[in-house]
């Protein structure tokens, strides 16, 4: 799924609870914790991580490209 955003960045668990993919952002700091989300195909376990448009992020077979919205 693409997910535009308006901003120069997007914290990695906000994305994941704005993309609908975690029920919280509690969840979302969880799921980071514990490995299961990776970015550019790399393991993330930054939680605040910048996520910018070109970038991919990954969480349990659901991929998110992050896009300009501007």
């Amino acid at each position: 799924m693409e997910f535009p955003i308006t901003g120069e960045y997007i914290e990695l668990c906000k994305l994941l609870k704005a993309a609908n993919v975690v029920m919280s952002g509690g969840e979302g700091k969880e799921v980071v914790a514990e490995k299961m989300v990776s970015v550019d195909g790399q393991l993330e376990t930054r939680k605040r991580c910048k996520i910018r448009p070109g970038q991919t992020v990954e969480f349990e077979g659901t991929v998110i490209e992050v896009i300009s919205a501007g």
